[in-house]
């Protein structure tokens, strides 16, 4: 349930009859609707989420909204209205192995995404690149120099690091352990 919560907060609400609003969010009465399950459980699986993908908000008029942190798609035009931020000296960025030739040479871009991901430390990198392979390598960013040179940042609630890319200059390969 959690992925179809994912998929339609960040990339096809309309498939659902949802419509989300400028900053992403959506009725959490429409998203129960859609999905035809109670409160309770979209508590829980919100709750038990281990990336935290979800924040719930109490709007001016009493009702509880939902949306999806980070990772919508361009085909959903959303302003996060995340303020930028300027990030540690270093982040990192998990991808399977067949990736890093077009990496190293064009650098990190947000593909069908609004932003590159970058995780706080390597552990959380690994865990992101393992999403899609067992052959992972870390990319270490160096996000304090991007940012002196003028590269926005922002951290979404779950400590995401989004950026609009990562030119290869400032890319290199940190060792990790098998």
């Amino acid at each position: 349930m959690s992925r179809r919560i994912s998929l339609l907060l960040r990339h096809r609400p309309e498939s659902a009859g949802l419509t989300l609003d400028a900053n992403g969010w959506v009725p959490v009465a429409d998203l129960l609707a859609a999905l035809g399950i109670t409160r309770a459980e979209l508590d829980l699986i919100v709750e038990r989420n281990d990336k935290s993908r979800f924040a719930i908000a109490r709007r001016d008029n009493g009702a509880d909204w939902i949306r999806a942190s980070q990772g919508h798609s361009r085909r959903v035009e959303v302003d996060l209205g995340l303020p930028s931020e300027g990030p540690p000296a270093v982040l990192f960025h998990g991808t399977p192995r067949g990736n890093l030739g077009p990496i190293l040479r064009e650098g990190l871009r947000p593909r069908s995404r609004h932003h590159v991901h970058l995780s706080p430390d390597v552990a959380t990198a690994l865990t992101v690149g393992r999403r899609r392979s067992s052959d992972v390598v870390v990319l270490r960013v160096a996000a304090g120099e991007m940012a002196s040179g003028g590269h926005v940042f922002h951290r979404s609630a779950n400590g995401v690091w989004l950026t609009a890319d990562v030119p290869p200059g400032y890319l290199t390969l940190e060792p990790t352990n098998p």
